[in-house]
């Protein structure tokens, strides 16, 4: 029976899914990230000092069944895990049978190195990123993949349910990482193609608001013809949520996936490509919805736009 539980990375995601698991589980939850402000954060939860507390470091999370991590990159995650310059790592200070969730969006390739170094070390392993940004972690109602031993996931499963109502079984460790990694990648393509057309429209003298009803009532609708286009793209208010930069370490993320199946897949490969040129060049911190100011600067000159239908 899982008692305690620790969760470790408390950014715009980890917080409210933290705060979610603290008021669902009934048990005790420790929380821990490298910014103290964000721990603090947490201390008028209603659950704090009593099923809730601040862990000051890996070590307060010896005693844990499960710890949970939801950190930007793979790269964090690795060092947080396997320990870093002469730092313990999770690796380290869990007791054998415990078990480690990693919900961000990993390289599904450096998922299965930890959970063998893991397993090695008898402790388990499960993938379970999520899906359904922001609004969705504050309710509770993320979409979360589960990669992992069977048994294992039916041990966490219940922690899970406290953060997310659609919990989608996807198969061995790492194939979780995989498909997150590959939905990100139709969600960007997808983001892509809307900021492009919309371009497009406007070069053409069409209104764009014509354009997001045609395509909402059509077969190119779309998450962000239907979420981000009049939302946040017309409007040029481009705080969606979601920063830009994340959206090309997902498809960098796809990109490797598909180098390590060995299969061609031109559009992701571009769509990779442009999605990191366009966080090179737009400001640190773009949102993601800014994808539209790097492709219409790139269009022709306002002056060479024709009407639709004028002489050729």
């Amino acid at each position: 029976m899982i008692t305690e539980v620790g969760f470790l990375g408390l950014g715009v995601m980890g917080r409210p899914m933290a705060e979610n698991l603290a008021s669902a589980f009934d048990g005790r939850v420790k929380v821990y990230d490298s910014d103290a402000e964000r721990v603090a954060a947490l201390s008028k939860h209603e659950a704090w000092g009593q099923r809730l507390s601040g862990a000051c470091g890996l070590q307060d999370f010896a005693g844990c069944g499960v710890v949970v991590t939801m950190l930007p990159n793979s790269l964090i995650t690795n060092q947080v895990i396997l320990g870093h310059e002469g730092r313990p790592g999770l690796l380290q200070v869990l007791r054998p049978g415990a078990v480690v969730i990693d919900m961000g969006s990993s390289n599904p390739d450096d998922t299965q190195r930890l959970a063998r170094r893991l397993e090695q070390a008898g402790l388990h392993f499960v993938d379970a990123p999520v899906s359904g940004a922001v609004t969705k972690a504050r309710t509770g109602k993320l979409s979360i993949m589960i990669g992992g031993d069977d048994a294992i996931v039916e041990r966490v499963r219940p922690l899970l349910e406290c953060m997310g109502d659609t919990l989608i079984r996807t198969g061995r460790v790492g194939s979780a990482h995989a498909l997150k990694a590959l939905n990100n990648y139709v969600y960007a393509a997808g983001l892509l193609a809307v900021c492009e057309a919309t371009a497009l429209a406007r070069s053409m003298g069409i209104d764009p608001q014509i354009l997001a009803t045609v395509l909402n009532a059509s077969s190119g609708r779309n998450v962000a013809s239907e979420t981000k286009l009049v939302q946040h793209i017309i409007p040029a208010q481009f705080n969606a949520g979601f920063a830009l930069r994340l959206q090309a370490k997902d498809l960098a993320t796809a990109d490797q996936v598909r180098r390590t199946a060995g299969v061609e897949a031109p559009q992701l490969s571009l769509c990779a490509a442009l999605w990191a040129d366009a966080e090179r060049t737009l400001p640190p911190g773009a949102d993601n919805t800014a994808l539209y100011e790097f492709i219409s600067t790139r269009s022709r000159d306002p002056g060479d736009r024709k009407e639709v239908g004028a002489a050729v």
